[in-house]
Formats: structure tokens, C-alpha cells, sequence
């Protein structure tokens, strides 16, 4: 992924209002990303756990999108694991959330939304290239490669975010 600028990513959101958009709390480390490793932009707001973004090109423009996931109860874990939807990553308790996204439009405005299991942390695109392990969890050994792992998150990424429009 090619490095963004703050006023790009908010531009960029299609479920949420231009108002939201510009309240919305980005990465504090954004111009130090590893975007070189990057297949989409994702993060979690630090004052809200439970609002997520994530931001990817398509097309050579940017697409944001803006998700909820259920907040983390301190002192109260999850049993079991699960396996994100977008890169394939296994993840123990915690490690994997149901994020929903408002549909775009009228059907987001009265509440239509859609959801997809991901890695709670967003950094699909660093397990993919082993930048970084999963806690308890793993990847499946596999005989794509790396780049074609890495294309497959884009297109389950892309495959979701056209379920916004639908």
C-alpha cells in the first residue's frame, strides 16, 4: 500500500458521515507505518476500543470504511478461538472480532449493516508476511505464497466492502 495522508483517509470513508469522518481518531503513528507491508491500513481508536477503520485501495483511490466491534471487558475473556475471515490467521479467545460496518447510503442510515470476522488487532496484512505472530494462534501452512496469501486478503477485503453497497 502506498503511504496516505490524514486528510486522504478522510476523504476517503463511504459509510459514515463527512462530519464523522473528520471526528474520527486516526493512527498517532500514521507516518510510520510499514506500508511497504501494507495490503490495507487498519486501526482501532485508542478512546473507543469498540470503533475500528480500515482504509484500502482500489482502484487507485482510497476506500475507508468505518466498523464497530463488541468492546473488550477487562477481567473477562473468551473461551475458544477463532480464524479471521480476511487472511486466514488463527487466533485464540480474543484474537479474532466480529466487526460490522454500516451499509453506505439510505440501508446504513436505518441501520443495515454487514459483518465479518477479523483479526481484533486489523494487522491481517502483518501475519500474512510473518511480520508479526498471532498469541496462541497460527498460521496455516500453505502452498500460496506470500504475495498470492497476500492477494487473497485483498480480494476477501474487497469482497466485503461490496457487500456495503449491495
Amino acid at each position: 500500500m502506498r503511504p496516505v495522508t490524514e486528510k486522504e483517509i478522510r476523504a476517503s470513508f463511504v459509510n459514515c458521515s463527512k462530519g464523522e469522518a473528520k471526528r474520527m481518531a486516526l493512527p498517532r503513528d500514521l507516518t510510520e507505518q510499514p506500508w511497504d507491508d501494507l495490503d490495507f491500513l487498519g486501526w482501532r481508536d485508542p478512546a473507543a476500543p469498540d470503533r475500528c477503520c480500515v482504509v484500502v485501495e482500489r482502484g487507485g483511490l482510497l476506500t475507508g470504511v468505518a466498523l464497530r466491534s463488541p468492546a473488550r471487558q477487562p477481567g473477562r475473556t473468551r473461551r475458544g478461538g477463532g480464524m479471521c475471515s480476511l487472511c486466514l490467521t488463527t487466533h485464540p479467545a480474543d484474537g479474532v472480532a466480529l466487526m460490522a460496518a454500516p451499509k453506505a447510503g439510505r440501508a446504513g442510515r436505518e441501520g443495515d449493516s454487514v459483518g465479518l470476522y477479523m483479526c481484533a488487532d486489523l494487522a491481517c496484512s502483518l501475519y500474512v508476511r510473518g511480520r508479526r505472530l498471532p498469541d496462541g494462534g497460527g498460521r496455516l501452512e500453505e502452498s500460496l505464497t506470500v504475495e498470492e496469501q497476500a492477494e487473497r486478503t485483498r480480494t476477501n477485503l474487497l469482497a466485503f466492502l461490496d457487500r456495503l453497497h449491495a
